[in-house]
């Protein structure tokens, strides 16, 4: 089958891809001897799309050849493996088509009037109702290793899969385990998927089982004068986006992510943009450290001049707004505030750029600086942004208006932080200082 095919096409015009392929497939790591393989599959996709270009392909026209080729006796499942593999570099690294980089192996079903035996087809089933439905990786695994541990309750147990099993595995969750509501709430979505979709008959109302209770957690706040020594203690080079992270609310990936054109330094404002929820907002910018972010910003301008000598391709960027504006990732607006240290190849496209600082870094720096400066509390950088709204909302600011600042939907969300006032709404005073 693939060697007639490849000697179909030995005479056929190089295609324009065909280079670009190639160069990606030598950067990922893929062997020589496998090349003309991922050549075969990626010229077995195109005449499947029967004269439609390459790139005009969707997530539909990817995912179909490839459950064709599963469900075809001739083809192994190592080759369907490779055929995937193919697809999503030249999709993907070629052509730019961000969906094509979670293009997965197809699982194909067993036939559904046959009874599920005690082995791992319950879980391929579950996979390929997963896909089907279009969910997560993340929602795959995570429903994948619940199943899995009912299947194992189930069969350590000698007990049928029904509604009792099931109130029972989530009980011992509880019980024996100890597990927190979020854990047993997610087990009790996957088995809710795995018997509606998979076993075909729903349990229905479990009834009343042991729920685990859901505690009502006050945040982790720091003093002023706690926030002063911590800022003190952070290394010089982590020392900036940590006060950002107090002195604008900023969550830890909002801070990190910030380019230069979110930074207005005559306006005292950070524009933060797709936050969480896919949200833009503005928040403020300390005018404590304006001049400092202002020094910063022209040793980062210096970093990027050196970058464009080299001859790099730019900060990171979405790949189908590169392809609008192929000059942005090398202009000066789109930089990170906070770069790396250091450039990287991408081993997608093989370019070299220049990502921002990673996250795990100032993370380190933030809980080193804690236990430096002595501070007896669990800190962590979210812990920044708790201190912005508590000691904004002891200043006599407005609820909405932090709320605006944080970028939180509901003002419930923001109410938390009434709770741990130095003075509370009655301004109640102990006994003892009576």
């Amino acid at each position: 089958m693939g060697n007639d095919f490849a000697e179909g096409h030995r005479g056929a015009p190089p295609e324009s891809w065909a280079a670009p392929f190639r160069k990606v497939l030598g950067l990922r790591g893929r062997p020589e001897a496998r090349v003309r393989w991922y050549f075969i599959w990626a010229r077995r996709f195109a005449v499947f799309l029967s004269g439609r270009p390459l790139h005009l392909a969707t997530r539909e026209d990817a995912e179909g050849f490839l459950t064709t080729l599963a469900s075809s006796p001739e083809i192994s499942a190592w080759q369907v493996e490779q055929a995937t593999d193919a697809l999503t570099i030249l999709l993907g690294s070629v052509f730019g088509q961000e969906w094509a980089r979670t293009i997965r192996i197809p699982a194909t079903p067993p036939p559904s009037d046959v009874p599920l035996p005690k082995g791992d087809e319950p879980v391929e089933r579950l996979r390929y109702a997963i896909r089907c439905r279009r969910y997560s990786v993340r929602t795959e695994d995570s429903y994948v290793f619940w199943v899995n541990r009912f299947l194992a309750f189930c069969r350590d147990g000698g007990i049928e899969q029904d509604a009792d099993s099931v109130r029972a595995f989530l009980e011992r969750l509880v019980i024996a385990e100890q597990m927190s509501a979020s854990t047993q709430g997610l087990a009790l979505n996957a088995l809710v998927f795995h018997f509606k979709h998979v076993v075909g008959t729903p349990f229905g109302d479990l009834g009343e089982f042991q729920r685990s209770k859901r505690p009502r957690k006050l945040p982790v706040v720091l003093s002023r004068e706690e926030v002063r020594r911590l800022l003190d203690a952070v290394e010089d080079q982590y020392r900036l986006p940590t006060a950002l992270l107090y002195g604008g609310g900023l969550r830890l990936m909002e801070a990190l992510r910030l380019r230069v054109k979110d930074i207005d330094l005559d306006r005292r404002q950070i524009s933060v943009r797709d936050g969480k929820g896919q949200k833009d907002r503005v928040t403020v910018l300390p005018e404590r450290w304006r001049e400092r972010l202002a020094a910063h910003l022209v040793e980062v301008r210096k970093i990027h001049g050196r970058d464009l000598e080299l001859g790099y391709a730019g900060t990171t960027f979405w790949p189908a707004l590169e392809r609008k504006y192929p000059g942005a990732p090398r202009e000066w607006a789109w930089q990170y505030v906070f770069p790396a240290s250091r450039l990287y190849v991408d081993p997608a496209t093989g370019k070299t750029r220049r990502h921002h600082l990673h996250e795990t870094a100032l993370q380190r720096a933030v809980r080193y600086a804690a236990r430096k400066s002595d501070i007896a509390k669990p800190v962590g950088c979210h812990t920044l942004r708790h201190c912005f709204a508590t000691h904004l909302l002891e200043s006599g600011a407005d609820i909405r208006t932090v709320q605006e600042l944080l970028g939180h939907s509901d003002v419930s969300t923001t109410m938390i932080y009434t709770h741990v006032l130095n003075r509370p709404g009655l301004a109640v005073r102990s006994p003892e200082d009576v």
